[in-house]
């Protein structure tokens, strides 16, 4: 799928999410991937880390980075993998929404929280990948110029599914 394309359902390809989906419980969904404790799986080796939420500071600290020597403020990442392979780690925030809301201005966020994160990461020499799952809400016409800024900030967003290719794996 394309960046600003509509998701198809269910493929091997990507992860499709419903409105109370998560990434690690849609990748793990796949056969091929499976979770131990943090490590995520495929066919049985160690792919990627669920850093989402307090576990990105558990990895910090293993890795030796004190975030309140970075940061003013810890950020907690709704959903967040590492993919050591590529030393990236990629945030990923699901937005779904029936109706209009705060959600309108937390898309225009993105580049402050990449910012933040590229900041937290950088000592360990980590690149961060910033997504926007959304649902077909957001594909109304009055979205069109937050959905362009996403982009020119160097985010990125889809729609109901994440391709595996964007994640590396």
């Amino acid at each position: 799928m394309k960046t600003g394309g509509i998701g198809g359902a269910n493929t091997q390809s990507g992860l499709h999410f419903e409105k109370r989906s998560d990434l690690i419980a849609a990748l793990t969904a796949l056969p091929e991937f499976a979770l131990d404790g943090h490590s995520i799986l495929k066919n049985g080796e160690v792919v990627a880390r669920n850093c989402r939420k307090n576990l990105l500071y558990g990895f910090l600290k293993e890795e030796g980075a004190d975030y309140t020597k970075i940061l003013s403020k810890k950020l907690l990442p709704d959903e967040a993998i590492y993919v050591p392979a590529q030393k990236k780690l990629f945030i990923v925030e699901l937005k779904f929404q029936q109706v209009a809301g705060s959600v309108d201005e937390k898309l225009q966020t993105c580049d402050f929280k990449k910012k933040q994160y590229t900041r937290l990461l950088e000592p360990l020499d980590v690149t961060v990948e910033y997504i926007y799952v959304l649902n077909d809400w957001f594909l109304k016409p009055e979205y069109r110029d937050v959905l362009n800024y996403i982009q020119s900030v160097g985010c990125k967003h889809y729609f109901n599914e994440l391709p595996l290719s964007e994640l590396g794996l």
